[in-house]
């Protein structure tokens, strides 16, 4: 990690494709070469590993309390493609303060561009300053069965702890902190971005699947905000969920949804904001209309 100027630089990482085995994703490299991608990608949820530690050079161990990081995906990599993490620099003494975090490939290609926080800084997040471009549900087909404001969620998760060991003992996660499997500054082992990802997202959307039919599916874009962290490995948790926005691309369905993990106590711990991008071409519902193959 280098610190120069206005940014932290994080060194250059191999992430992994950690579903490459989940045949008919989009990580599943016939899958995805179907649809127009270069191979199996790398789930964006796992390229939100690297920041941590320029995370922590920039805002304190406190970001796992009460910071942020919320990321727009722009170009899906491949298993082992190098990725470098970029973090801006917060003035010196300011408690809420944001900044840009982007991350691109080794010949500058931008893979996700966005926003780090900690506290409460002023300005919105990235992702919480978009135009979502809600469209009428009419519009849509996979997403059809859906509306603005439905609960999606309303479970008990627990956060998978023997996944993340299971991932940082292989090698396989790029900035594997030591308080991901041993100690910490609030105690016991802490839930990395992707865990958090994982407890927010997997079993909320369970419901859901049946409702928009086979198709194939991709992160667009993901914000993870600790309200009360961090989330501890194996603790759990109460996770509900609601549909903020639905809308398309000529390619794509859209879903934008909001999910929130509380304590056994009722308090909030960590909230996250996730886009959610359905390939129309995968789906039987456009089934016979003109190919769109590149993402």
């Amino acid at each position: 990690m280098t610190v120069h100027g206005d940014a932290i630089t994080g060194p250059e990482r191999r992430p992994r494709n950690l579903s490459a085995r989940a045949v008919g994703s989009i990580h599943d490299d016939a899958t995805a070469t179907a649809l127009g991608f270069r191979g199996g990608t790398v789930a964006g949820s796992i390229h939100m590993d690297q920041f941590p530690p320029l995370l922590v050079e920039a805002f304190s161990p406190g970001w796992f309390e009460s910071g942020s990081l919320s990321l727009y995906f722009r170009h899906a990599t491949t298993d082992g493609e190098p990725v470098i993490a970029l973090l801006g620099r917060p003035p010196v003494g300011e408690r809420d303060a944001q900044v840009r975090a982007w991350a691109t490939t080794s010949d500058g290609t931008l893979v996700a561009d966005g926003t780090a926080a900690a506290g409460n800084p002023a300005a919105a997040s990235a992702l919480r300053s978009r135009d979502l471009r809600a469209v009428d549900p009419a519009e849509l087909r996979i997403l059809r069965g859906l509306r603005t404001g439905d609960v999606i969620g309303d479970c008990q998760v627990t956060v998978d702890g023997k996944r993340q060991r299971s991932v940082i003992s292989q090698a396989a996660m790029t900035e594997p902190l030591d308080w991901y499997t041993g100690p910490s500054p609030w105690g016991g082992p802490i839930a990395a971005p992707s865990t958090v990802v994982n407890l927010l997202y997997a079993d909320l959307l369970a419901g859901l699947r049946e409702a928009m039919g086979k198709h194939v599916g991709l992160f667009g874009a993901i914000e993870i905000r600790f309200l009360n962290g961090p989330a501890f490995l194996d603790h759990s948790y109460h996770v509900t969920g609601e549909i903020v926005a639905l809308s398309q691309t000529p390619k794509t369905e859209v879903l934008w949804f909001d999910s929130h993990a509380l304590d056994e106590a009722g308090r909030p711990v960590v909230d996250m904001r996730m886009m959610l991008r359905q390939m129309k071409q995968s789906s039987p519902l456009y089934a016979g209309e003109p190919a769109t193959l590149s993402p």
